[in-house]
């Protein structure tokens, strides 16, 4: 039977929807928002940087359906506050909430596992795993009283393949996953379906360095079946999708958009990483306290 929502939403597609998309000013945050938009969809944007924030708001007005309304609001996702703020104003529209991409994500640790500092070890955790709680916090108690929705989170292909040398950024987003699962299996009693996407490398400013070309991208290639960077339009149309009736019964599972790249092994970030740790760095040869190396 089809899925109702408090919004009266299109039920050939998500027109009417009242989306919140977090880091929505860039990347795959902006992707989904202008994917969402264009399909008639209300959107909220939000992220820590005003500027970024206008400039994409800009581009989603650009594209957005006819009465589509457009709202961005600066939020730090580790913030309880600023995340209820978020969650209230992606409501204004219609009253409710619909969909939820968590897409604010990044890290501050890279280098092999001994050589992480602490604070941008839990400083990586919260912004991904924390900011990702936070935002299902606020945002499935109104999507209940709403008669349901989707909850979307964005974890990676680190996730659930190791990324050696990648700090806490693998770990935060495994524990997405594992989030997704368990919120999926409380929630799905008041309708409100939660998933994840997990990305391979897809080409945006944040990793510019790889998408430039050289040996870590080709070793990303290598070990990807279709072999190119994905695209922020490749993630929405996964959101697209889990957003919309199409995956009415489809929840609690993490959808691999990454060309193939997991059924291989992780990329090698050695080329990056060797001449600033050398060799035995990687493998995890340290001087003991006291001895010359």
């Amino acid at each position: 039977m089809p899925v109702v929502t408090h919004s009266g939403q299109d039920q050939a597609g998500i027109a009417g929807a009242a989306a919140l998309i977090t880091g929505g000013g860039s990347g795959i945050g902006l992707g989904c928002a202008l994917r969402f938009a264009a399909e008639g969809a209300h959107v909220t944007i939000c992220g820590r940087s005003e500027e970024r924030l206008a400039g994409a708001v800009e581009q989603i007005r650009a594209v957005a359906a006819e009465g589509v309304t457009v709202a961005s609001i600066p939020c730090d996702v580790t913030d309880e506050d600023q995340v209820a703020a978020a969650v209230a104003t992606a409501c204004e529209p219609t009253g409710g909430l619909d969909v939820v991409v968590a897409s604010a994500g990044g890290s501050e640790t890279i280098g092999p596992v001994h050589s992480i500092d602490v604070e941008a070890w839990r400083r990586t955790i919260d912004l991904n795993l924390t900011g990702t709680f936070l935002t299902l916090k606020h945002a499935a108690p109104v999507m209940v009283r709403g008669g349901g929705g989707s909850f979307i989170g964005v974890t990676s292909l680190a996730g659930a393949t190791t990324h050696r040398w990648f700090g806490a950024y693998g770990p935060a987003k495994a524990g997405i996953e594992q989030l997704v699962a368990m919120a999926a299996d409380e929630l799905g009693a008041s309708n409100v379906r939660v998933n994840a996407i997990a990305p391979g490398l897809v080409d945006t400013e944040l990793v510019g360095a790889v998408t430039a070309g050289g040996p870590v991208l080709d070793d990303y290639l290598e070990q990807t079946p279709i072999s190119r960077p994905g695209t922020a339009e490749d993630i929405a149309g996964a959101a697209r999708f889990l957003a919309g009736p199409d995956s009415a019964w489809i929840t609690g599972q993490v959808l691999h958009v990454d060309g193939g790249h997991s059924l291989r092994r992780g990329p090698d970030f050695r080329a990056f990483l060797e001449p600033l740790f050398g060799a035995d760095g990687l493998r995890g040869v340290v001087a003991e306290e006291g001895v010359p190396s």
